[in-house]
């Protein structure tokens, strides 16, 4: 029996250039998945050539897994000015070892500080000052023990008081090279049968600027400069003032005084007529808020309560911007800032 012819389905090879084309394709993805993988670990030298470092290079290289960073906190201090002081003054006399222990006993209002006076405006020096005029120091045996038990103390603030141009004693001692004269060319005499030294005269300055160096380095944290100025009483018009602007020549002092302290930790300040604060200066004594507070961490005026505020801003407003401090008769506790109470 013959079979009939009919149509069967053709399964023939596929094409060759279709199975190189697939294999292309598996390739291209492949490699496109292999790069975006290897492409973490590929790391450039300094010359940009690109490496291929792998996890675990990467852990043998640094002995560990890698750390995240620690935060790191920054604290900016701001500077910081003179501590407020809350003061009280001992006696202008020579110290001993008894007279220091028995004030440190004695409990003081709110005080962190004492003053002591050094040098006073009779011309008197309280400490064994090398460069002192002869006859001028009056001191005890212990007084070099008694100035280290104050300046030891680690919670009391010292400050040392010298008193400048209102010196009798060595004006007197050196009338042509340290004196103030008047017009006639003898020693003047103020309204209170006293002399000063001259502030023109170079070897005056180089005087007291000696004996702040001496103070200093007794280990005081403050030098209060009291009588930087002129005299205020008697016949002024009779002082040879000579050609020098009165207030320019005190603040060159002052900045004599400070040169000369370089290398020395302490505090500088200078006590002002309340006025010259007030005013901004004052004619006769010469004193100038403006020529003084450039050279000064701290100023001083004997005052009333009631006028410190207003006097703090005006020392605070001035070039420097030195701190104030109000010297008062007694012990106000309505009074803000530093203070100092006067020896009665």
């Amino acid at each position: 029996m013959t079979r009939s012819r009919g149509y069967h389905s053709y399964r023939g090879r596929t094409p060759k250039w279709k199975a190189a084309l697939a294999v292309v394709l598996v390739l291209v993805i492949l490699g496109a998945v292999g790069f975006m993988v290897l492409q973490e670990h590929i790391v450039y030298d300094g010359t940009g050539t690109p490496h291929l470092r792998l996890p675990q290079q990467e852990t043998e290289d640094t002995g560990n897994a890698p750390e995240e960073e620690e935060s790191v906190e920054v604290v900016i201090q701001e500077p910081e000015g003179p501590q407020e002081i809350h003061a009280f003054s001992l006696p202008a006399q020579a110290l001993t070892q008894q007279t220091v222990e028995t004030a440190l006993a004695q409990p003081q209002a709110e005080c962190n500080a004492v003053a002591v006076t050094l040098k006073d405006a009779a011309g008197l020096v309280y400490f064994d000052a090398a460069g002192a005029v002869s006859g001028t120091v009056r001191t005890e045996e212990d007084i070099t023990a008694a100035l280290a038990t104050l300046t030891g103390q680690e919670d009391l603030y010292t400050v040392a008081r010298i008193s400048c141009f209102h010196d009798p004693k060595a004006a007197n001692a050196e009338v042509e090279s340290m004196g103030l004269k008047n017009t006639g060319g003898y020693i003047f005499y103020d309204g209170n049968n006293s002399q000063w030294l001259d502030p023109a005269k170079p070897e005056a300055r180089q005087y007291l600027t000696g004996i702040v160096r001496e103070a200093a380095e007794l280990g005081f944290d403050e030098i209060l400069l009291t009588d930087v100025s002129y005299p205020t009483e008697g016949k002024l018009n009779k002082i040879a003032y000579g050609e020098v602007d009165r207030q320019a020549q005190l603040g060159e002092f002052l900045a004599e005084v400070r040169l000369a302290l370089e290398g020395c930790d302490v505090t500088l300040s200078v006590e002002l007529p309340e006025t010259a604060v007030l005013n901004g200066s004052e004619e006769n004594s010469g004193a100038s808020l403006a020529q003084f507070a450039p050279h000064v961490d701290r100023l001083y005026a004997v005052t009333a309560s009631d006028r410190t505020t207003a006097l703090s801003a005006l020392a605070a407003a001035a070039e420097g911007t030195p701190d104030f401090v109000a010297e008062l008769s007694a012990y106000d506790s309505q009074v803000k800032g530093s203070w100092l109470l006067l020896a009665s």
